[in-house]
């Protein structure tokens, strides 16, 4: 390493009206050192990483590239400089192909087919594949963060900034890409890592610096702390252990899939193959698997949002394959889709509207007409039970950083004490505080009687709050075990498509 960093912050400040999202923040970044950046949602992460990639400007302070002070005024601008970014929400365009996307970050002339197989054989290279003909609106979020992690990749920048990059990877995936990166800084690439895993902080990052309330409040040496001290360096106090309470099962199941058996939507799409599930009353059951196996497929068909008279589905004994999702929200079941903006929220609404869409039925709405102060009440509750950081009721979805849109819909679902609960990625890119309160919020929701499915590949949370588990892999879902019969690794070479016991 050289003694001179190859980014510099100094005394960064960042205002947006009454908040101050950054607060005089300093940091250094050297050649070679993977740097992570920790803090609650809502800490000012996200605007400092916008700001070094040029999508915010900064109200004061400087910022120093390679010891000269410079002015990132856009993101073509960083991307000059060698400053690459994969963003947690992703800047990328729904109609046009993934190889077309990644061109488009791409200064000057290119190639595409060219372009094409330099992107096929660095996703097989990276173990991120990816098929670039594909139409991006086709893709699961999984996949789309494959697309933004290769884009920035071609790049060869000297700094990668990583927001959430492992959210939704296998733990075999994970491994891999951290042999990437551990590559990627031995050939002098700087590398900033924003994650809520602490384990990952601990293995992978040299220097951490904390920001807590938009101030950079400590600075520590992960592989030398604990998760716990690292959590409590973030949050300022103890973050509470999971509690697993004893459970009494239903004795009938309350929602139950059996057969499932369904062409794919789309050229590209997963089929469903004699798919069968049965989730009781007072147990949580989870779903393990790589994205683009089937997952929003087996969403849409349990939700209602592709309901089929030939599906057989039962919500407490009765049969619903063939109703849609209003008719299944009346008889109890709700469900959070794994894309917050547009699916889970809509962007230009506000938190109380947004509130409104599924909550409806908790007399908001009397006489055809909208009762305003109880569905602000609603929103209100949701925000103050959850820890929502924001604005108040009348916010807007999009102005609400991932991490806390995501505590308000899980939070808003939740508080609708459904039957049954269908959640997908329910803590994808929360903080640890808050992820740890969601999934105790789970845990109680389900022994109060609810069944609760989740679809994760978060193999950490599944194993945290799951009663049994499952893998779905190439449409195909394996057989539902007690979590205590299986482990992480098992569940990880069946969601590769290893039938790990026979290997």
């Amino acid at each position: 390493m050289t003694a001179q960093p190859r980014l510099e912050l100094r005394q960064v400040s960042k205002r947006y009206g009454a908040v101050l999202a950054n607060d005089a923040v300093s940091l250094s970044v050297e050649p070679g050192q993977i740097h992570a950046v920790l803090g609650e949602n809502g800490a000012g992460k996200s605007t400092l990483m916008k700001i070094l990639y040029g999508a915010v400007r900064p109200d004061s302070g400087e910022i120093l590239w390679e010891g000269k002070p410079v002015e990132i005024a856009s993101p073509g601008a960083a991307r000059r400089l060698g400053i690459g970014m994969v963003y947690q929400h992703f800047s990328l365009f729904e109609t046009i192909s993934v190889a077309e996307n990644i061109a488009v970050a791409i200064d000057g002339q290119f190639d595409l087919k060219a372009l094409t197989e330099r992107i096929r054989k660095l996703g097989a290279r990276y173990g991120l594949p990816v098929a670039p003909e594909r139409l991006l609106h086709d893709l699961s979020v999984g996949e789309r963060q494959r697309v933004e992690i290769l884009r920035c990749l071609l790049q060869e920048p000297k700094l990668l900034i990583l927001d959430e990059p492992t959210a939704v990877l296998t733990p075999q995936a994970v491994r891999q890409l951290f042999g990437v990166l551990r590559e990627l800084a031995a050939s002098g690439c700087s590398i900033l890592y924003i994650s809520h895993k602490l384990d990952e902080i601990r293995e992978l990052c040299e220097v951490a610096t904390v920001l807590r309330g938009g101030r950079a409040v400590a600075t520590a040496a992960p592989k030398t702390q604990s998760a716990a001290e690292l959590a409590r360096l973030m949050v300022g106090v103890e973050v509470p252990a999971i509690r697993r309470d004893g459970h009494a099962r239903s004795t009938a199941p309350r929602l139950e899939l059996a057969g499932l058996t369904r062409a794919a939507s789309d050229p590209f799409g997963t089929a469903l193959d004699k798919v069968t599930l049965a989730v009781h009353g007072g147990e949580v059951v989870g779903i393990a698997g790589i994205s683009g196996n089937g997952q929003s497929e087996l969403l849409a068909a349990l939700s209602g949002e592709t309901p089929s008279a030939e599906a057989m589905i039962r919500l407490d004994g009765s049969s619903v394959g063939d109703r849609g999702v209003a008719a299944r929200r009346k008889r109890g079941l709700v469900f959070v889709p794994e894309e917050r903006l547009g699916r889970g929220a809509v962007p230009a609404m506000s938190l109380a509207d947004n509130g409104l869409l599924t909550a409806h039925g908790l007399g908001l709405v009397r006489r055809g007409l909208i009762r305003r102060h109880p569905v602000l009440r609603f929103a209100r509750d949701v925000i103050e039970r959850f820890g929502v950081r924001c604005a108040g009721p009348m916010a807007a979805a999009r102005s609400l950083s991932g991490g806390n849109l995501q505590k308000f819909i899980v939070g808003r679902e939740m508080s609708l004490e459904p039957g049954v609960l269908i959640v997908s990625q329910p803590t994808w890119g929360v903080d640890v505080a808050a992820a740890t309160f969601l999934r105790q919020s789970l845990l109680d929701l389900s022994r109060r009687g609810a069944a609760i499915l989740v679809i994760s590949e978060e193999l950490e949370e599944l194993f945290e709050i799951c009663d049994r588990i499952a893998v779905l892999c190439r449409g195909r879902l394996s057989v539902a075990r007690p979590r205590e019969q299986t482990s992480t690794e098992e569940i990880g070479l069946m969601m590769s498509g290893i039938d790990a016991r026979a290997a």
